[in-house]
């Protein structure tokens, strides 16, 4: 059976694309059929870890909301860009990254409810296993939308005061849609902070599970971007927590 799993936060910057891009390549390595939709319209990114150029992309989400072009035609075979073996498949859906075409969706806007079909489309065109939705950070129609046709929510937050207050007003909403499962993982942690501290905190507050603690790492900082860390580097102890995430998302 599909499932659909919607990574999101309330901030930027918390390593939501990268959450995304790791859990997907890791459902590959595992013989699954993934799709990555990057809803992130107005600041696209996801689709550089997958090593997807501009040039490469026939079609965007954006010709697709302006109805261009089908949702099965957005879907780029990402897989070889993985840099390691899967016998499973990484579709692509990547959003245009031309100035022009982002000030458009800004000025014009676009189908929420187009894009949410477009989602359900993907999973049964494309026989997927699982469609992994990077979502845009706060709360707005599209997020909203998103989250509510979701399996699974993964909410990543960073251990600091900001990203707790936004991170319970996400969790007190993806309860009110009914988010049958939902996990959070506390990404970019110093290492001066006790992990079994924070994630007793962090659960007591929201009562959801964490799943994962993923620490600040050098490693993947200097890999900035520049290809999936899990299938670079997949010995590595971010990688094992990656892997980690991905089993508690699939549970």
């Amino acid at each position: 059976m599909s499932q659909i799993i919607s990574i999101h936060s309330f901030r930027g910057g918390t390593g939501k694309s990268n959450t995304t891009a790791n859990v997907a390549s890791i459902l590959a390595t595992q013989g699954k059929r993934v799709g990555v939709i990057d809803t992130d319209i107005q600041s696209p990114g996801v689709h550089v870890l997958f090593g997807l150029a501009e040039d490469q992309m026939h079609n965007t989400l954006n010709d697709y909301l302006w109805s261009k072009c089908t949702i099965k035609d957005v879907a780029h075979d990402v897989t070889a860009g993985l840099g390691a073996p899967a016998s499973g498949t990484v579709f692509m859906f990547p959003c245009s990254v031309k100035a022009g075409e982002i000030a458009r969706i800004l000025r014009e806007g676009y189908d929420v409810g187009l894009l949410n079909d477009g989602c359900l489309k993907a999973v049964k065109e494309l026989n997927l296993d699982v469609l992994m939705i990077d979502t845009h950070p706060g709360l707005n129609e599209e997020t909203l939308l998103s989250v509510s046709i979701s399996d699974a929510l993964a909410v990543i937050m960073r251990p600091d005061a900001q990203d707790y207050q936004g991170t319970a007003v996400t969790v007190d909403v993806a309860r009110k849609l009914e988010v049958p499962k939902m996990v959070l993982v506390v990404n970019k942690m110093p290492p001066s902070f006790p992990a079994d501290k924070v994630k007793a905190r962090v659960e007591s507050l929201y009562q959801v599970e964490v799943a994962g603690i993923i620490p600040h790492s050098d490693d993947l900082m200097n890999l900035a971007s520049e290809g999936v860390f899990s299938m670079r580097y997949p010995d590595h102890p971010v990688s094992t927590i990656y892997r980690q995430i991905t089993a508690k998302l699939m549970a």
